[in-house]
């Protein structure tokens, strides 16, 4: 999937003194963030994270942004600057430095570990700087500052981009938790001295424009699941992101008060939380965390298992205890699962296939349309129109959010008298110019797939055709050519697979390949591949009419 732009055609050359933006992924989209900054010859990427597949994208792992853009400038790419460490905003690192080890990559201790434990699975050996917040630091001709900002993972930052056209502020992925479980606040000072400096253009996040008010501390989490693992009956299983510290610390906290060992489930969890441990960021109390063997020993109501696949992914430990092929854990109705995560838009339909398969087995499953069990990592429009009134930008361009998002945020700035706002989508040009932004072209702007070991070998036409074999099926018809004469020997054979089940649901079709293959021989055509197209069109139309269906049809021609 791309999204062309015919009617803005390639973008002139930057202007001096002016700064451009190119967004490769994160806008019309939930993931793949990755934003390049361009000033005087030079690039600055924030963010490289991937999205992740839906349905409609048969056998594809992950979606990386398209690097066609900077592929012939990767030497002009004076660093990687990531906001956080969650896997839209880093994931795709891996896959840009297979294209050039060396590249810089600054972010925050968490983020950084995170990256570095990803990058051990790839055999890469990252250079890397360290920042905190209230950090400057030079990067080419791009002054860039940090700041704290709270989010759903620890040590995420805001980051502001001075170049001689203007100041730029990104905020990565926010909200304003008054109340933080670690203290540490959105720094709402910082962005007002910036918005008394003058932001030239703000990138902001959109994730929750449309969401009215202000966010739910994330403290209130806590009485809740101290709640269920108080009354739960037999083992507890909560679900959440791999990421969320903050989260998986309330539940070790109710497993502690209420005398239950932990187990964390899933190569993902089981990582990041040995890394949030060993950084100081996760307090696990002596002796509360076992193995997965030891839990087989303890009796139910002494357990709570910490497990990643709050989304429905189908191979997660939890979609394989809702459909019962996990090797160890065997759900049963004395058992209490909670999803204590959001619905990314898209996973709606697994992530409800897994809770009706949980419940099938009579386990109780919390999640947050019942009772509050999450709380969101992104600011909604208070929040929103709060930065806007404090940061005051000359022009606004919002990010990471699908379309109605991003009308929602501009709308708001609208609303707070921002001069200029600029919706743009992936692979749109933006340059800041004077003091003003505004759309100038496009570049190309792809999706580029991950599946198994190989990127980029599957395109469309690739997934089209798995669609049509998934949702359609096959036929194959088989022509046996006598090498010499160029005539047909024997009848034409069929197979299918994914299609039917009927041995005779062919039979009708056969007199027809049958009369076609002698029409082409009284008109004398001899070459296979016009045969095999020919009985193709036949069976096609026939299967068409018949069936209402367009399986996927592969004629072979042997000659013999």
């Amino acid at each position: 999937m791309s999204h062309p732009h015919p009617e803005l055609g390639p973008p002139p050359p930057l202007p001096a003194g002016g700064l451009r933006v190119v967004a490769l992924g994160g806008l019309g989209e939930i993931g793949r963030n990755m934003t390049v900054f361009e000033y005087d010859d030079k690039l600055l990427i924030v963010d490289c994270g991937v999205l992740f597949p839906e349905t409609e994208q048969p056998g594809v792992d992950l979606i990386l942004p398209d690097f066609a853009y900077i592929r012939d400038r990767l030497d002009d790419v004076v660093a990687v600057v990531l906001t956080h460490g969650h896997e839209d905003h880093v994931g795709a690192v891996p896959y840009l430095l297979r294209e050039r080890r060396d590249l810089p990559i600054v972010g925050s201790r968490f983020t950084l570990a995170l990256l570095k434990a990803k990058l051990r699975e790839h055999r890469i050996d990252p250079v890397v700087d360290e920042v905190v917040e209230g950090d400057h630091v030079a990067l080419g001709p791009f002054d860039v500052e940090f700041f704290a900002v709270n989010h759903s993972i620890p040590d995420a930052m805001a980051v502001a981009i001075r170049t001689p056209a203007g100041l730029v502020l990104h905020t990565g992925d926010f909200k304003m938790d008054q109340l933080p479980l670690d203290g540490r606040l959105t720094d709402l000072g910082g962005f007002a001295r910036l918005g008394q400096e003058g932001v030239d253009l703000l990138l902001s996040d959109s994730t929750n424009a449309e969401v009215p008010g202000f966010v739910t501390p994330e403290r209130e989490i806590g009485p809740i699941l101290d709640d269920v693992v108080r009354t739960a009956r037999g083992r507890v299983v909560v679900a959440c992101f791999a990421s969320h510290v903050h989260r998986v610390q309330q539940v070790l906290d109710a497993a502690e008060r209420h005398g239950r060992k932990v187990a964390f489930v899933g190569r993902s969890m089981v990582r990041n939380m040995g890394v949030a441990s060993d950084l100081g960021l996760l307090r696990i109390p002596d002796g509360i965390v076992v193995e997965m063997k030891e839990v087989e020993r303890l009796e139910p109501s002494r357990v709570l298992l910490v497990s990643t696949g709050s989304q429905g992914e189908p191979l997660s430990a939890l979609s394989r205890m809702a459909n019962r092929s996990h090797h160890q854990i065997r759900i049963d109705e004395h058992d209490t699962v909670v999803l204590a995560s959001s619905l990314i838009p898209g996973n709606e339909n697994a992530v409800y296939r897994v809770i009706n398969g949980l419940s099938r087995w009579g386990a109780r499953v919390v999640h947050k349309g019942v009772a509050k069990v999450h709380v969101s990592g992104h600011a909604p429009a208070g929040e929103l129109l709060y930065l806007l009134n404090a940061v005051k930008p000359s022009n606004l361009m919002p990010i990471h959010g699908e379309w109605r998002h991003l009308r929602a945020h501009a709308e708001l700035g609208r609303l707070t008298g921002v001069d200029n706002v600029v919706l743009a989508e992936d692979g749109v040009v933006v340059d800041l110019v004077d003091g003003r932004a505004s759309i100038v072209g496009s570049v190309p702007c792809g999706y580029v797939y991950v599946d198994g070991l190989e990127v980029g070998d599957v395109g469309e036409s690739t997934l089209r055709d798995r669609r049509i074999l998934g949702e359609e099926g096959f036929i194959s018809l088989t022509l046996a050519v006598d090498s010499v004469t160029g005539k047909i020997t024997g009848a034409p054979q069929i197979g299918a697979r994914g299609f039917t089940d009927d041995p005779k649901a062919f039979d009708d079709v056969l007199p027809l390949l049958e009369a076609e293959l002698d029409r082409a021989a009284g008109e004398g055509v001899s070459d296979a591949y016009q045969l095999g197209q020919q009985c193709r069109r036949v069976l096609g139309r026939w299967v068409s009419d018949t069936y209402r269906r367009r399986p996927m049809i592969i004629p072979v021609v042997l000659e013999v």
